[in-house]
């Protein structure tokens, strides 16, 4: 038995232990990393100044594909060179984080954004100097490979904490767990940052639609008072700007379930913009429009005109301050709200009112006035902006 102990010990320690399992997506994330490795090697070898180009991550970068109604990358990029002074920390950096995220891959494990920079974490040999000083100098390091390999965070193994709930007539495999999301509890089904095919799949699903809310006190409203099984809909939340595995699943569930996608959101700035987000894209994630975009989501409300055609209480009302009227008027500017006309209305009446409102407001005249009234009545009239 001891020789045996023995045996496997130094398995352990040669690193000959079987490897993880490999999905396709896997293979030819890691395939990419080796051959960003490659290139390196290869331009060491014939004494060239190793560099790395990065997409630019900019407003100035991104495109509006009319024709497929979302935002894209454009070809812009930022060179790293390892020997340039300026340039070599933050290229080395990238060749870390690159490095740690093979590492996860061939483990077949995961980590948080987090763990990655503890991961990756250290003071560099014969020197004071960290790799990281902070989180924050490690996290545009990982958009940054993401961009560059055109990869999602979770494909190379990084996982974000879980922002968004669900609930509703669905079930699906998470896993090889199967879960009723219709029997979840209060809080609903908790949607992870990781929702590709590898982890969720779809078993079955009788809802007709998706109502996503901004928040999770708006959720938990309609949850409460069981709006989906009245309605027979999915009910999602994103705990405000949704986080990627929020976008990702309301994206499968609009294309693989052919589910229409309603957006419930506060008439200020920053509900407008979150709109954008789950409709068009992000500036930042550009290059993952297909992946996360919906064109085809529906804006019911809060509109601007609600203050009054709701009848609510001139305490409701919030301010507009200066950094509301610049996002506002930013937004009213973007290529894909310029030449919508009521959107440039409802952008205008917003201004004009001063102030902005949140989707609570409506509790101000029945704790269940918003999903008792207000957003059936919206749904049933098929009043929304596109």
């Amino acid at each position: 038995m001891a020789k045996k102990s023995r045996k496997g010990a130094a398995k352990a320690v040669n690193g000959s232990a079987p490897k993880a399992v490999l999905t396709d997506r896997d293979k030819k994330t890691l395939k990419d990393l080796v051959g960003l490795a490659d290139r390196i090697v290869d331009d060491a070898q014939k004494k060239r100044d190793p560099y790395l180009d990065i997409p630019t991550r900019a407003l100035s970068n991104v495109r509006y594909n009319k024709a497929k109604r979302r935002i894209e990358m454009g070809s812009n990029k930022n060179r790293r060179q390892l020997f340039n002074l300026s340039q070599a920390k933050s290229y080395m950096q990238t060749v870390l984080v690159a490095s740690g995220c093979k590492q996860l891959i061939e483990e077949g494990k995961t980590t948080s954004i987090r763990g990655l920079y503890y991961l990756l974490k250290h003071t560099i040999d014969g020197t004071r100097e960290e790799t990281f000083d902070d989180q924050a100098e490690c996290d545009p390091v990982i958009e940054d490979v993401e961009v560059g390999l055109n990869s999602l965070r979770e494909e190379l193994h990084v996982y974000a904490s879980n922002r968004g709930n669900l609930v509703g007539p669905l079930t699906l495999i998470d896993s090889g767990d199967e879960i009723d999301c219709s029997r979840m509890g209060s809080a609903g089904y908790s949607i992870p940052s990781i929702v590709e095919r590898q982890v969720i799949d779809f078993k079955k699903c009788t809802a007709k639609f998706i109502l996503h809310v901004e928040k999770d006190t708006v959720w938990r409203r309609f949850s409460e008072d069981k709006f989906w099984v009245k309605h027979n809909c999915i009910l999602t939340h994103g705990g405000g700007q949704p986080p990627r595995g929020v976008r990702r699943m309301l994206n499968r569930l609009h294309n693989e379930l052919n589910l229409p996608v309603y957006c419930l959101l506060d008439n200020d700035p920053w509900g407008y913009y979150i709109y954008s987000v789950l409709k068009q894209g992000s500036i930042n994630l550009a290059y993952e429009s297909e992946r996360m975009a919906i064109p085809d989501a529906k804006f019911i409300g809060l509109r601007s005109r609600d203050f009054e055609r709701c009848g609510l209480s001139p305490s409701v009302k919030i301010n507009l301050n200066d950094q509301d009227i610049k996002r506002a008027k930013q937004i009213a500017s973007y290529p894909w709200f310029e030449h919508k006309k009521p959107w440039q209305k409802e952008i205008e009446q917003m201004l004009a009112n001063g102030f902005k409102l949140e989707v609570e407001a409506l509790i101000s005249k029945n704790i269940s006035y918003v999903t008792e009234e207000y957003t059936p009545q919206r749904l049933a009239d098929g009043e929304w902006l596109d």
